[in-house]
């Protein structure tokens, strides 16, 4: 059955972190306007209050009646393009900030890309290049747009707001799928003007192909498949997770959810609550903020104008502003709560993306398993996962983002990539490679990297934290040596990253690296360990492009896996806040803040960790019309942070001690039977003893054997013969 839904409301803020209301948004309209009457909108955000003003209004534990002052972060765009940074204070209703932002271009919006389509059709050059085609006049209405921003282009610079159009046609109309029939030429679009300026042409024309029209729709293949059958989520007593106004309990965890218009999803103030704390404090701390900060697409194909192809998502269009509207059984199964999100528009009103984060538990097959070979004495207990997600559309690309909480303390980070292609055409006997790949008849899909910059703000059992990487290395003594006699050594290298310039740093598979982020003032009493938590991330590939091109220079974040800052309030977004356009000189964001300080200490201190990560895709025909969800996770995992397994309260689905074999008490001790899943009485007893005759029942007033088989629908189950699954359910093995 398809379970429940569950909305949070839209009221007024209750914690400080909450985004904007629909209401404080058209106050901060209301207030810039009142001034500025001539300005658009690019974007309106909650601007976070500081480390200091929040801490002070959690320790106060006062509620929404002494909220920090609330301030909108606005970027505003006047006449000739002038951009303006400002800040609303709506505790006051007062315009507190209005800076003009000179040389930047802001972020393409939604609008602003819907927008270029339609302009295009009508333009006589572009209606040219695509007689040139073998497109006529009459069918300009099957012509596509991808709007991107440009890049950057020297022959235009950053003074004009402009996108660069990546051209398709659909022959079989408004059903066909678009980028297996692309075109050769790419406008550019003047988004102020809202004209096209210029189109670029290669010198080698390659007209439009005749190949057959496909499409990702499934049924245009033929008839669906009919053996897979339906698989149900459904949880009869509820879940097990609450969401008061953002603040998310679960088992042991808790945690603020935001979300941005830039970021996406924002998870704030995440403690555990550790019954066998060891420092005093029951909620730990471990993070203050993490969210994905940055990604770049950069492409590998030379020629122009591919070499403008480096998108840099969050940055020039916003990953929480391209956000879908999530779907109950198909974006997510199970019983979900669902957080909307509120932003402006250009003109000051409201959009409301529904359901644009979906929070709900999955099963996560097992936690923990032991089985003694000596008497078969046995325990396993299941594990489950919290999911916190949201998706986004960049052009063709699709971006599945889902943070996930499990019971023993590891925050796993999983993206998934679908969607379809970036293509370009190809001449019939043209050979895509080595740029390239034809994915189609006379469609050519380019070489690329999907590169994520995640910000990670530590507060591991408090704000002064240290990275340490660590690698696996074999000993230094020789084979044969006192220290190593029979050359089987090995251990694990920590070394500090102890200042800003010196914290740049790859990933080595080869020493299997990781990093840990640790409390030096706090040690596990056994280990005697500095309590931490470890970054695995082991999908990090080198930025492909060369030292010295344009994307080393516009994406100096991308160069390494790891850089740690001095924490610093408005240090959020590691190409700079300003992204479209840019040329690389200097480079902005972390490259400028760490040349700035390179010998700032990050070193027991409040830090930020920076890690880029991703994959390196070279396309195939399997990828093509549309690409199979392609994922890559990292984990942030406890070590030398609890005294024990955090989950030992955690019932199991099957225990049987030493001393229960020898009783012939064996079997299902009530883990997943507090539920009554199987509709059986709460006071019955059902111990079972498995052989391979029979299985043997001990209730609380006798004990019966019966012949046994294995129940179809659940091969753990012992049934006798000819039983139903609910009805006589007896003992789980």
């Amino acid at each position: 059955m398809a379970c429940c839904i569950n909305k949070a409301s839209s009221a007024a803020a209750v914690h400080p972190l909450d985004p904007l209301s629909p209401e404080e948004i058209a106050a901060t309209v209301l207030v810039v306007r009142a001034q500025h009457s001539n300005v658009v909108f690019n974007a309106v955000t909650l601007k976070e209050p500081s480390k200091v003003e929040l801490k002070a209004w959690l320790a106060s534990k006062q509620g929404p009646t002494a909220l920090p002052r609330r301030i909108a972060d606005v970027v505003a765009i006047g006449q000739g393009s002038k951009v303006y940074d400002a800040h609303v204070d709506l505790t006051e209703n007062k315009l507190i900030k209005w800076e003009l932002v000179d040389g930047v271009q802001p972020m393409i919006t939604p609008e602003d890309l819907q927008i270029v389509e339609g302009i295009i059709r009508r333009d006589e050059g572009v209606i040219e290049e695509c007689r040139i085609s073998g497109i006529p006049r009459e069918d300009m209405h099957k012509v596509f747009a991808d709007p991107w921003t440009i890049g950057f282009d020297e022959r235009f610079g950053s003074s004009i707001r402009l996108q660069q159009a990546l051209m398709y046609y659909r022959p079989d109309g408004s059903d066909d799928c678009q980028y297996a029939h692309p075109l050769d030429f790419c406008p550019i679009f003047d988004s102020d003007a809202l004209k096209v300026i210029h189109i670029d042409v290669p010198k080698t024309r390659r007209p439009l192909g005749k190949q057959a029209p496909t499409n990702y729709h499934g049924k245009k293949h033929g008839e669906y498949r009919t053996d897979l059958k339906p698989i149900q989520i459904y949880q009869p007593n509820g879940v097990s997770f609450s969401l008061e106004g953002r603040i998310l309990s679960w088992a042991n965890w808790k945690f603020h959810v935001g979300f941005n218009y830039r970021e996406g999803i924002v998870l704030s103030n995440i403690t555990f609550n550790d019954k066998n704390t060891h420092t005093g404090v029951r909620d730990r701390s471990i993070f203050s903020r993490l969210a994905l900060a940055e990604m770049l697409v950069p492409y590998g194909n030379p020629e122009a104008p591919h070499h403008r192809k480096h998108a840099f998502d969050f940055g020039e269009y916003g990953a929480g502003a391209m956000s879908n509207s999530l779907t109950l059984g198909c974006d997510c199964k199970g019983s979900i709560q669902y957080l909307d999100f509120d932003c402006v528009t250009k003109h000051g009103a409201v959009r409301t993306v529904k359901n644009a984060v979906c929070i709900h538990e999955e099963d996560a097959g097992i936690l923990f398993k032991h089985t003694d070979f000596r008497d078969d004495s046995s325990t396993v207990t299941r594990a489950r996962k919290l999911i916190v997600s949201h998706i986004f559309t960049a052009a063709n690309y699709e971006y599945c983002v889902y943070w996930i909480f499990y019971l023993d303390g590891t925050i796993q980070l999983e993206i998934k990539l679908t969607g379809i292609l970036n293509t370009y055409s190809l001449n019939p006997g043209e050979d895509a490679a080595p740029w390239g790949t034809e994915v189609y008849p006379g469609v050519n899909a380019h070489n690329h990297q999907h590169l994520f910059c995640l910000r990670i703000d530590p507060s591991i059992d408090g704000d002064n934290n240290t990275v340490m990487q660590v690698d696996a290395l074999p000993s230094e003594e020789p084979v044969g040596s006192a220290g190593n006699p029979y050359g089987n050594a090995f251990y694990a290298k920590k070394t500090k990253l102890a200042t800003m310039g010196s914290s740049m740093c790859d990933y080595n598979a080869d020493t299997s690296r990781t990093w840990d982020i640790a409390n030096p003032n706090c040690l596990n009493p056994y280990s005697k360990k500095p309590t931490s938590y470890k970054l695995v991330s082991r999908e990090v590939p080198r930025l492909m492009p060369k030292e010295g091109s344009l994307v080393w220079k516009r994406g100096g974040f991308a160069r390494h896996a790891i850089h740690v800052t001095k924490y610093k309030e408005d240090q959020l977004f590691p190409a700079g806040r300003h992204v479209p356009q840019t040329s690389g000189e200097p480079s902005l964001g972390l490259p400028e803040w760490i040349a700035a300080n390179p010998h700032e200490s990050v070193d027991n201190t409040d830090i930020v960790v920076w890690h880029t990560f991703g994959l390196t895709h070279f396309p195939s025909p399997e990828d093509f019309p549309v690409m199979p969800a392609e994922p890559m996770s990292i984990l942030l995992r406890p070590r030398n942070f609890f005294t024990e397994n955090p989950c030992m309260d955690v019932p199991p689905s099957h225990s049987a001690t030493p001393s229960d074999v020898r009783t012939g008490n064996i079997g299902y001790t009530g883990g997943i039977d507090v539920n009554n899943r199987w509709g059986l009485p709460q006071s019955m007893k059902h111990n079972v003893i498995k052989t391979i005759e029979s299985v043997v029942i001990f209730t609380e007033s006798s004990i019966t054997t019966v012949p046994a088989c294995r129940c179809s629908e659940d091969p753990m189950l012992y049934v006798p013969p000819g039983g139903s699954y609910h009805g006589n359910v007896f003992g789980r093995m």
